[in-house]
């Protein structure tokens, strides 16, 4: 919660959409904090989480027909691929199939947007990427005097990431342009 009432104290007024792993809590505390932003679980962490609980004969035809449901092209395609998968995986992978269900509406959030906007927030592979060059920059440092000593390491890392940031974002016009008509009051350049 402190991280995300830090944003707010620092002058983020609005998030329009998070994308999380589904840790505890997580989404009751952006909705606590940031009501209005659309919330989104991981599609990869939960094909990973459901799959930790099927034998390795399995695995393969499960996350298949996984591959169903997060594809689909819209809300009733999707429900439907859940409740076929359902009806193949639930006898002997119960808790699996469950957790679908149980995250249902943070898990399928995306698919309210155009698919160009879809492909940036199924999944929190992106910031998972930042988070480890950031973590091969402090690796090497056991260590921190400070907490502003971690700071500046955090950030000279960043600036060095953010050099090799040289292609831009594909359709970003695009996406740009849906954004502000999805969220035309929110939304300010």
């Amino acid at each position: 919660m402190s991280v995300l009432t830090d944003l707010k104290t620092r002058g983020v007024q609005d998030i329009l959409i998070t994308v999380t792993d589904n840790l505890n809590g997580f989404t009751d505390t952006i909705t606590q904090v940031f009501p209005n932003s659309t919330k989104q679980i991981c599609v990869v962490h939960q094909i990973r989480n459901s799959a930790r609980y099927v034998v390795w004969k399995d695995k393969k035809e499960f996350t298949k027909d996984l591959k169903y449901i997060y594809t689909a092209p819209n809300q009733q395609a999707t429900r439907a691929a859940l409740e076929d998968f359902k009806l193949k995986w639930n006898s002997k992978y119960s808790y699996a199939v469950d957790s679908w269900f149980k995250n249902w509406d943070e898990l399928t959030a995306f698919l309210d947007f155009p698919v160009e906007i879809r492909r940036i927030i199924y999944t929190t592979n992106l910031i998972e990427n930042l988070n480890g060059k950031i973590r091969k920059y402090t690796k090497n440092k056991l260590s921190f005097p400070t907490d502003e000593a971690v700071k500046k390491s955090v950030y000279l890392a960043l600036g060095e990431v953010t050099k090799k940031w040289t292609m831009p974002i594909h359709n970003w016009g695009i996406i740009l342009n849906q954004f502000m008509t999805l969220f035309e009051n929110r939304v300010q350049l």
